[in-house]
């Protein structure tokens, strides 16, 4: 019997066989979405109407025997950074056109492609850069497992969404951890493709940012990797086609692997004993499946590096956001776009120069020293919710330690363009979940895929609900 929890490769397979209709499925996550939306906020903005149409549109393709998609019929919100055609696109700000968008971003017109049916648009922090789902415009996301914390950033609606059952799984991207932190915070599987694997037109910050999605299990997570990635021959760049579809790693044997634990945050900053605990359970777990686990301590990008992405390459992007009334932006954008208007186009070129330069000697680490890294996701449990863009907004030009933390684990991995996985391996004292990250070497999505397939395994977690929204 097909719930609000089951996976979305098991509704699209009930949906195959005529089990269950596409407008079923629809209405039931439109009910929930109605009910229980408001508490957390997840989603900003639906059309009820639509979704009902496209969900009609679905079932008369079931009926007609026609080719179906990897995932037909299920329902995908949009995370509000992303344009789909007959949606708004707010990109979580009072600043932009609210018009109608006409046209599909490339990861729409593949979850199309794929019989997606589109369930309105999740909340997203404005421009996507805070690691926390609050703006001016929506409020502030909530995790249905505490509503007292944040469910993370920037694809936060995504994960709240998701870990409520509001969705069978929701799209996400990520530019510096923002699938694997809200997967960490809501108890989810959440997987950064590699560089180049999902064809995107424009290439975010410096190809550092992605598109992806979260999802409940791993076996989903294979599959909308199988649905959504390229290549395009249209695009600047792909990654090498896989060996087989990435569903078919799902139980397939991993050979022992050379695992490298790494405890302490690149950053420097502190890490909570609960995420500690979360890769260190995650070792215990790969140890006893033949793995060798040993402590390591990887180069990571030089302050200079990680200093000139931050100031030159993601203040640029903010600027360049399509806005119509910029002062209508948060504080801390504003002052953003006022630093990026002080650096030169010399700046940015020798900041993304280094970066480059840098990943090299990054990247060669893996099946030189060891075959994938293991950590804790984020350096802290789940953050309060409501308080870390008022911080910003009141100090833009100091250090952020909380949202410091939370990125310590993540953001080098995606200037360094590889494929990694937040898997939900721990629940702390509180009843919180809490990820431990794998991150492979380039293009080895396929290993990430093996190895989390075990862990869920051994240690089962879609079992897990957060109370109050098991119905």
């Amino acid at each position: 019997m097909v719930t609000a929890f089951s996976s979305a490769t098991e509704i699209a397979r009930e949906i195959r066989v005529g089990a269950v209709s596409p407008v079923e499925i629809a209405e039931l996550y439109l009910d929930r979405i109605d009910r229980l939306n408001p508490a957390i906020n997840a989603i900003v903005w639906i059309d009820p109407d639509a979704t009902l149409a496209e969900a009609r549109q679905a079932e008369r393709a079931v009926r007609a025997g026609t080719p179906l998609g990897l995932l037909h019929g299920i329902p995908v919100p949009i995370k509000d950074l992303t344009a789909a055609a007959g949606q708004p696109c707010f990109y979580g700000s009072l600043g932009t056109n609210t018009a109608v968008q006409t046209q599909d971003d490339l990861i729409v017109g593949a979850l199309r492609r794929a019989g997606c049916v589109l369930l309105g648009r999740s909340h997203a922090p404005e421009a996507g850069t805070m690691s926390v789902t609050e703006t001016s415009r929506f409020g502030v996301a909530r995790n249905p497992w505490d509503l007292s914390r944040s469910p993370a950033g920037s694809s936060g609606g995504a994960g709240a969404a998701l870990a409520a059952g509001l969705a069978p799984f929701t799209h996400a991207s990520d530019g510096g951890g923002s699938i694997r932190m809200p997967a960490s915070s809501n108890g989810l599987v959440g997987l950064k493709p590699s560089r180049g694997r999902v064809p995107s037109a424009v290439a975010g910050w410096e190809h550092a940012a992605t598109e992806g999605a979260e999802a409940r299990t791993v076996a989903d997570a294979a599959t909308i990797l199988d649905a959504i990635s390229g290549p395009d021959p249209f695009v600047m760049y792909n990654a090498p086609r896989p060996e087989r579809p990435f569903a078919t790693e799902v139980g397939r044997p991993q050979e022992p692997l050379r695992i490298g634990l790494l405890l302490e945050a690149p950053t420097g900053l502190p890490v909570d004993d609960e995420c500690v605990r979360a890769a260190t359970g995650t070792a215990a777990f790969l140890e006893a499946m033949g793995h060798v686990v040993t402590p390591v301590t990887p180069r990571f990008y030089s302050e200079r590096a990680v200093l000139g992405y931050v100031t030159h390459i993601m203040d640029a992007s903010v600027a360049a956001m399509p806005y119509l009334w910029p002062e209508l932006a948060e504080p801390y954008l504003r002052h953003r776009m006022a630093r990026a208007g002080r650096a030169s186009a010399v700046d940015y070129v020798q900041s993304a120069m280094l970066i480059q330069a840098e990943t090299y000697d990054i990247v060669s680490q893996f099946g030189r020293d060891f075959d994938v890294l293991l950590t804790p996701t984020m350096a802290t449990v789940p953050v309060p919710a409501g308080e870390l863009v008022a911080e910003a907004n009141e100090h833009p030009d100091l250090p952020r330690v909380r949202e410091g933390r939370m990125v310590s684990f993540t953001s080098w991995v995606n200037l360094a363009g590889l494929p990694a996985i937040s898997l939900p391996m721990h629940v702390a004292a509180d009843g919180l979940p809490i990820g431990a990250q794998l991150v492979a070497g380039p293009w080895r999505e396929d290993v990430l895929l093996r190895l989390a397939a075990a862990l869920e395994e051994a240690a089962p977690w879609v079992h897990r609900r957060p109370a109050g929204f098991e119905v």
